[in-house]
């Protein structure tokens, strides 16, 4: 590791990789937020899935200030973070065939819907399975994946495939297989992942292309407000009520 604090070879890490996407990601984001646009305007609804760690960056989207109101989390038990315990299990579960399929058997999920599925390595079979199933439904799906791993792992579906093989569009974080930005001579292991800040990062950029589509389009992009301003509470019980079809955080 080259001089500087860990903190501050961090930093130019995570804006390294920032400014990677922004630059090699462009073409894809603008598609993607057309697509969540279009979506949109067909009355379709929004849906986004991450287990474990992958789960934080779909949880960021969903009923958060400035952001979209129709983001809507795909949830499942055990597959929402690190709430589960052991927290170990949610790794296993990434792995059982059959539960992605379940998952989207008992959600709302429909044609004309568009499902973002985050997952970093893409190899599990939860992810790829979430993939196939869904545009069998007739959903489109937006993966949020590091490519690098489809070269570098091996996949864990049945087929041998990854998440990246089953989307409609696909967007790269860049994030380097193992998800560990620093080394140090006195430490064994890398460390210092990024993937939650890039992932993060590459979702609002998309929503924020949705929101200023839908304005170019003559469209109000149903946006929420903080409720700790003032108004903010008021201004959202309008959003609510006016596509309350197509939210389901609420129900």
């Amino acid at each position: 590791m080259s001089d500087g604090t860990p903190a501050d070879l961090f930093f130019d890490a995570a804006i390294g990789l920032l400014q990677r996407v922004r630059d090699e990601e462009a073409e894809t984001i603008a598609a993607a937020g057309v697509l969540l646009a279009d979506t949109v305007t067909a009355g379709g609804r929004l849906f986004a899935f991450g287990a474990g760690h992958s789960s934080l960056a779909a949880q960021d989207v969903v009923y958060r200030a400035g952001g979209l109101a129709l983001m809507n989390l795909l949830a499942a038990p055990g597959l929402v973070g690190v709430d589960v315990m052991p927290a170990t299990l949610g790794s296993r579960l990434e792995r059982v065939d059959g539960l992605a399929t379940a998952v989207l058997d008992t959600s709302p999920l429909r044609a004309g819907d568009a499902l973002v599925i985050i997952s970093l390595s893409g190899r599990n079979a939860l992810p790829v399975e979430m993939a196939v199933s869904a545009r069998d439904r007739g959903a489109k799906v937006i993966g949020v994946t590091s490519v690098a791993y489809a070269t570098e792992t091996t996949s864990r579906h049945a087929s041998g495939t990854y998440l990246k093989d089953h989307c409609d569009i696909v967007l790269d974080s860049k994030i380097a297989v193992g998800d560990a930005e620093l080394t140090l001579d006195t430490i064994p292991a890398p460390f210092a992942p990024a993937s939650t800040v890039v992932t993060s990062a590459l979702l609002q950029a998309v929503l924020a292309t949705t929101a200023a589509t839908l304005a170019d389009r003559g469209t109000e992009p149903p946006l929420l407000r903080s409720g700790n301003v003032d108004g903010g509470h008021e201004w959202n019980a309008r959003v609510f009520e006016q596509y309350h079809d197509r939210i389901f955080y609420q129900h």
